[in-house]
């Protein structure tokens, strides 16, 4: 089984966030969806979260193209839902340049190197559905 993981906020589901989900799913067999917890939205975004960490997992959960909805380190840099899952892909959004840079600095830290595959940029109204 090949497992892929994204990272993301998912403040409000919408129709990019439904098209990038089953974009990742397309990478491999099992997609694993890590929610960033809201103090580390805040830290790393500046600004709150509009939906809590609860309702988010609950929203995530409900897409069909995800496998399993886990809650995002609690610790910046730590890496250790990458550790526990060891997903062979990492699906990296248009817009999370930072979380790939970081990540690529780290793979000493992970043990090993998942492939990096960079999603396309969705449109929130054009993709709702």
């Amino acid at each position: 089984m090949k497992k892929v993981m994204i990272f993301g906020v998912f403040d409000g589901l919408h129709g990019a966030h439904k098209a990038v989900l089953k974009e990742a799913k397309a990478f491999g067999d099992y997609l694993i969806v890590a929610v960033a917890q809201d103090h580390m939205v805040e830290h790393l975004k500046g600004y709150r979260v509009k939906v809590n960490l609860s309702e988010r997992i609950k929203h995530i959960k409900q897409e069909d193209a995800v496998d399993e909805v886990i809650i995002g380190d609690k610790e910046l840099g730590t890496w250790e839902v990458i550790k526990e899952h060891k997903p062979a892909v990492i699906a990296i959004g248009h817009d999370q340049n930072i979380l790939q840079e970081n990540l690529e600095a780290n793979f000493d830290k992970l043990g090993y190197q998942p492939e990096m595959k960079l999603l396309k940029e969705h449109e929130a109204n054009k993709d709702q559905g």
